[in-house]
């Protein structure tokens, strides 16, 4: 398929049309704020101002209460408050797991609710963000993907769990504070609920939000998106988001690939490779993460790892090894540790680095690919999943 072909697919954002009462903030880039708070009466010589000092405290400081914006005069401020509001998505649940991996589950607008997870190492930590309410992608090794897909998230419900990420952690600077570098949330991967590019512009406004140098700071190489390989996008989002790349690839022909990444009969591994050797921002210093899970009997052996080598030569690029993390009905067996082990050695042997991710969370269902809502969860038989992976 071309990659100029439309992307269409039978999802929305809600809330569509503005909504009754205060308007949220959180979420509008510079521009949209600007535009809004003149639409609302702020005098257009000072908008710029205006959204500059909202901005700060907002995603800089984290303050939520207008009242507490003592830049902006009282009446200034009393007005913002009738006419907006500064909000986040709720947190229902919050579980630690025994290695320090947080999962939050976070309601939005319509009541649906979606999955977070901040991962600890060292003393900073990545934060696994959602995109959509479930996922169109129905990859068969994927708990998420049992999960019809509801809506795609809005920019605010995505920065938003940024936003309380940082709320639990206590990590929103103190006022005035001198600069402090340490970051316990230092990375965003878009690896969460939910196709990153199937939502482009709400994920693109969200990160641009993260990455500004007035807030909340992150660097864009800190900043990593991972797609099953909607092929349209991938060139776009280099331009427009500028953040590092990772790619779902998890096989080595199209006939495997098929059963486990559905969305490779749309663009398969030819046409995703293609884009990717042209990727604007590829280098060494800059490698493209191939994610590949490893799954018993089905995509690990020595052949497969060859294959591996040979189609991603020339691509700089990184092997990232996830040993399957199995959830009640997966179809699927995780592959044996001198297996991951033996792949592994035949990747870097062919002088590409091949880590193997230590599974985290297990024990509270927030490992990769684990996650999913339980008021959205789609109640599957084992043979139902087993039907639909092509392996009964």
């Amino acid at each position: 398929m071309s990659a100029t072909a439309p992307i269409t697919q039978d999802v929305h954002t809600i809330p569509r049309k503005l909504p009754e009462g205060p308007m949220n903030l959180v979420g509008l880039t510079r521009e949209k704020m600007r535009d809004l708070l003149i639409a609302h009466g702020t005098a257009e010589k000072q908008a710029k101002m205006r959204v500059g000092q909202i901005w700060q405290w907002i995603y800089q400081w984290g303050v939520r209460d207008f009242a507490e914006m003592t830049n902006l005069a009282k009446g200034y401020r009393a007005e913002l408050a009738e006419k907006f509001v500064i909000d986040v998505p709720e947190v229902v649940t919050r579980q630690v797991s025994e290695d320090g991996t947080r999962k939050y589950l976070v309601r939005i607008a319509g009541g649906h609710e979606v999955e977070v997870v901040y991962i600890p190492e060292d003393g900073r930590g990545t934060l696994c963000v959602s995109s959509q309410v479930g996922c169109t992608l129905t990859c068969s090794f994927c708990h998420t993907g049992t999960q019809k897909l509801v809506r795609n998230l809005t920019a605010a419900e995505i920065i938003g769990q940024v936003m309380v990420a940082r709320d639990d952690l206590g990590e929103w600077p103190e006022i005035g504070a001198p600069k402090d570098e340490t970051r316990l949330l230092s990375n965003i991967v878009l690896m969460g609920m939910g196709e990153p590019l199937y939502n482009f512009e709400n994920v693109r406004d969200a990160m641009k939000i993260a990455m500004d140098p007035e807030g909340i700071q992150l660097s864009r190489r800190r900043i990593t998106l991972s797609t099953s390989g909607v092929v349209p996008e991938i060139a776009r989002t280099a331009q427009e988001i500028g953040c590092q790349l990772a790619v779902s690839f998890h096989a080595t022909t199209d006939e495997v690939r098929d059963q486990l990444v559905p969305i490779n009969k749309r663009w398969n591994i030819e046409a995703l490779l293609e884009v990717l050797r042209s990727y604007p921002k590829v280098s060494n210093s800059e490698r493209i993460t191939f994610e590949y899970v490893m799954l018993h009997g089905v995509n690990d052996s020595d052949d497969d790892a060859r294959r591996l080598v040979k189609l991603i030569e020339g691509i700089p690029a990184k092997i990232n090894l996830i040993p399957f993390n199995e959830w009640p009905g997966a179809p699927y067996k995780r592959s044996s540790n001198n297996r991951i082990r033996a792949f592994a050695d035949i990747i870097y042997k062919a002088g590409y680095a091949s880590p193997i991710r230590t599974p985290r969370g297990e024990d509270i269902m927030a490992a990769c690919g684990q996650l999913k809502s339980a008021t959205e969860r789609a109640r599957k038989s084992r043979k139902q999943i087993e039907a639909d992976a092509g392996l009964s």
